[in-house]
């Protein structure tokens, strides 16, 4: 009886009800895209370190595990790292930002064909030429670059000699010592990729390099795609708790809004209730049932929506964002979005429950 009268006042306001849920779904977007996005392009910096085929990575002293530090280390390390036991291959890399995320790498192509097994061609041919660029995939379809193209950066022309298959290094690559050129950095490398002879060697290496460089962070490539996250990432997970707090802001005062309205419509409906012998309780019940069944329509809404703004994304700007559907943050959006909804009905509510029968009888 209750979840009738609940579905049937909830259908009585059709505009209300529609905007109440979109307000809630797009509070849910909020949050799932946020996420998303933060999970996505950290998951995307781990897939291209794991894309250069290294075992151990050396970066330079002082540096934080995911920055954009341009070249503080000298390439000489290279020639040290190669001498050690067990070490096969080393080969430095420079990476430059550019704008926004986006960043561009300087390599030895010859040297990370062999630690690497080189990059997978859509299109073009490696770079021959000092004022030739490879773009991965995602950046030529956002740019709408293809082999043969010419593409403006760092205050010059450039080539596109291929379209490489994203997942290795950064999206736009040239050759190290072009870019030391450009950016007045020679003989400077930004890390230094390593390959052992076997995988179970990888400790062995990394406790002798400790010792020898006790200033310089050293990590395996698992132990540093383990620790690129959000927790690791400063700021980003203050962001998103900013976010998801203004997200909850915007539910509650949105079902505030509606509810405190559709109270002060119902004046008469509540009045007849309650002289028939509704209970305050009972009043309570069927505003925060309809407040939960908005709350839920608007979960599922958010949800989807969270899959239109992945392929916005993915569409546009591949190569400056990505984002990932995140199921398990399906429930806790849910459930955000549901006490913020609560609450913002509770006064509303209790407004409803206190009011006098006779009053409300009489009202208009």
């Amino acid at each position: 009886m209750i979840n009738r009268l609940v579905l049937e006042n909830l259908k009585h306001r059709p505009v209300r009800t529609a905007l109440s849920i979109l307000a809630i779904g797009i509070e849910v977007t909020m949050m799932l895209t946020l996420v998303g996005l933060s999970r996505g392009m950290l998951a995307d910096v781990a897939r291209r370190a794991r894309g250069v085929g290294a075992d151990i990575v050396v970066r330079p002293p002082g540096t934080s595990l995911i920055g954009l530090s341009s070249a503080p280390m000298s390439e000489k390390m290279v020639d040290f790292l190669r001498r050690q036991p067990h070490v096969t291959h080393a080969v430095g890399s420079m990476t430059h930002p550019l704008s926004g995320v986006t960043t561009i790498t300087g390599v030895n192509l010859k040297e990370f064909d062999e630690i690497s097994g080189g990059f997978k061609y859509l299109e073009g041919r490696p770079i021959r030429q000092r004022d030739e660029i490879l773009v991965d995939n995602f950046y030529a379809r956002q740019n709408n670059l293809r082999a043969g193209s010419t593409v403006h950066l760092l205050n010059r022309d450039w080539r596109v000699a291929g379209v490489v298959e994203e997942g290795k290094l950064a999206r736009l690559v040239i050759p190290l010592d072009v870019l030391q050129d450009l950016t007045a950095n020679p003989g400077k490398i930004s890390q230094v990729w390593v390959k052992v002879d076997d995988p179970a060697n990888v400790p062995k290496v990394i406790a002798s390099l400790k010792r020898q460089l006790p200033n310089y962070p050293i990590y395996s490539m698992e132990e540093l795609t383990s620790l690129i996250s959000v927790n690791n990432v400063p700021g980003l997970r203050a962001f998103i708790t900013v976010i998801i707090v203004l997200a909850i802001v915007v539910g509650f005062l949105v079902v505030f809004l509606s509810m405190y309205t559709a109270v002060l419509e119902r004046t008469r409906e509540i009045g007849i209730l309650k002289a028939l012998g509704a209970s305050p309780l009972y009043i309570l019940d069927i505003l925060f049932r309809e407040t939960a069944l908005l709350a839920l329509a608007g979960t599922v809404l958010g949800i989807v929506f969270s899959y239109g703004t992945r392929w916005i994304i993915m569409s546009w700007a591949p190569a400056s964002l990505t984002q990932v559907v995140v199921p398990d943050w399906w429930g806790i959006a849910g459930a955000i979005a549901l006490g913020g909804a609560l609450l913002g009905a509770s006064y509303p509510g209790w407004r409803a429950a206190r009011q006098d029968p006779i009053e409300a009888l009489a009202y208009e």
